[in-house]
């Protein structure tokens, strides 16, 4: 039932806070930082168990591998199931959502004045499918989480949003939606293929791993699912919506699209497109490293190229995903352990960077570089971690970007030598915008002469937190390994 709680607490702790802030809009927050801490307490509590008392190996249990499910019968008729479980990928990227959900709210907290409710109401309910996706073992009762998570962050955006905030959230809204409905064509597909093998209709995860399907229906199923998830990676050519959806939002929207929704792309990936379709994937891998290769350039290009802070922060994730994309199409567990932490550290780093130019952005009415100079003088703890974040995105040694990436290019370089080498050049690029954005904006003279308020406690602790995560990820990564180390044996034998 702790998997059912994870999801249903969410949705009650956002109906709770709309309406708590009718009468007082501090209790508002406060009643959502306090739904996400206990998802949070919940899921820690997992991790913990399944551990041994070395704190490194991993105990599971149950069947299938699972440390946690719940399956009931749901629409029996069509085999429909509401189906929950939770292995070592899927507890690490739900650890990962309540954390960032509870800095999306602290940095939010002075940020949003109008309509109080109705923000941490969509806020939680996003979170909400979030987890509904990364937990969910029906196609069904995933297609119902993932289409819940796009709603609330339309008006996320649309509501709160910047100055062409309207556009952005359409713009947003029509890819992720038609994207999604060609991936629910995808699932009716492979249910009906599935049922004209066997005569059972269902939509359960286990049962479909063992669909016979011919090369070219599997190759253009996987299509479908595979371009439902490029799009919210993002992938390019499909990742124009992103930049406009990340400039427009508010701060609480851009810690959740970068650390989150892009997640939810690469988890399909990773859970779906490999394990459903391997015969396909492993043919259609050539094409996907290449597309993968050009984000990584492409996005770097782009970000060096911004004077927008929020813009530049954005095309960094197109790149950074890039890494995600060439992992695990790379077919060997090397380059799937570097997805997954490229995922992880991707979640916080950026994350953290958006809470710094949503800082500076409060204070300074702009996130134009040019407005900018010299603010070290003026904001020294705000400049000091906007440098530790910009080193952690350009893969300092030492911290878990780092070790994420060096891991694809390590397991690509076994696969193709050439697209390793291709890619590497990215990760010198990021070398040029990441600086460009300390010196731009933290160095030289004050000649704007700005004089601003630096870090409070509730934006400091956050970032705090999130920068020690980055130097443990980055010095000690076994335990997330060993925990993921599980989830990659149950893939199919050639992608190992």
């Amino acid at each position: 039932m702790i998997l059912l709680w994870l999801i249903a607490v969410l949705l009650a702790g956002g109906v709770f806070a709309w309406l708590a802030a009718r009468t007082n809009p501090l209790l508002c927050r406060w009643i959502s930082l306090a739904a996400i801490s206990l998802d949070f307490v919940l899921v820690l509590s997992l991790a913990v168990r399944n551990f041994k008392a070395s704190g490194i190996e991993v105990s599971v249990t149950g069947p299938s591998n699972w440390f946690e499910q719940v399956d009931w019968s749901w629409i029996p008729q069509f085999g429909i199931h509401f189906h929950l479980a939770m292995d070592g990928l899927s507890l690490l990227l739900v650890l990962l959502t309540m954390f960032l959900g509870i800095a999306s709210v602290l940095a939010s907290w002075t940020e949003i004045t109008t309509g109080v409710g109705f923000f941490h109401f969509n806020l939680l309910w996003i979170l909400a499918g979030i987890t509904g996706v990364f937990l969910a073992l029906d196609l069904f009762l995933f297609y119902f989480a993932w289409e819940l998570m796009l709603v609330p962050m339309y008006f996320l955006i649309a509501i709160w949003g910047h100055e062409r905030r309207v556009y952005a959230a359409v713009k947003f809204f029509l890819f992720t939606q038609l994207s999604g409905l060609l991936m629910l064509i995808a699932i009716l597909a492979l249910y009906f293929a599935h049922y004209r093998g066997t005569g059972v209709y269902t939509f359960e995860y286990a049962d479909l791993l063992h669909t016979t399907l011919d090369p070219h229906t599997a190759m253009w199923i996987m299509l479908g699912f595979f371009i439902a998830f490029a799009v919210k990676l993002p992938m390019v050519p499909f990742h124009t919506w992103l930049a406009d959806a990340h400039t427009e939002a508010p701060t609480a929207g851009s810690i959740i699209l970068a650390g989150l929704l892009l997640k939810t792309g690469a988890y399909g990936l990773i859970r779906f497109v490999v394990p459903l379709f391997p015969g396909a994937a492993r043919e259609f891998a050539p094409i996907a490293m290449t597309l993968a290769v050009a984000g990584i350039l492409y996005g770097a290009i782009l970000a060096f190229g911004q004077t927008d802070l929020k813009r530049l922060v954005a095309y960094t994730s197109i790149s950074h995903l890039g890494f995600v994309l060439l992992g695990v199409f790379a077919a060997n567990s090397l380059a799937l352990q570097g997805a997954l932490m490229t995922m992880i550290c991707h979640g916080i780093s950026t994350g953290a960077l958006f809470i710094v130019v949503g800082a500076m952005q409060q204070r300074m009415h702009t996130r134009q570089m040019d407005a900018m100079g010299g603010l070290w003088a003026t904001i020294p703890r705000l400049s000091g971690a906007a440098l530790f974040f910009a080193l952690a995105s350009l893969g300092l040694p030492g911290l878990g970007d780092f070790i994420g990436e060096f891991l694809v290019l390590a397991g690509t370089y076994q696969v193709n030598v050439a697209m390793a080498a291709v890619a590497a050049i990215g990760v010198l690029t990021a070398t040029f915008y990441a600086l460009r954005f300390v010196q731009r904006a933290f160095q030289g003279p004050n000649s704007h002469e700005w004089r601003l308020p630096d870090l409070v406690v509730r934006e400091g602790l956050p970032l705090g937190v999130m920068m020690a995560l980055l130097l443990w990820l980055g010095l000690y990564p076994q335990p997330v390994f060993r925990l993921f180390a599980q989830a990659v044996n149950q893939f199919p034998a050639i992608w190992r």
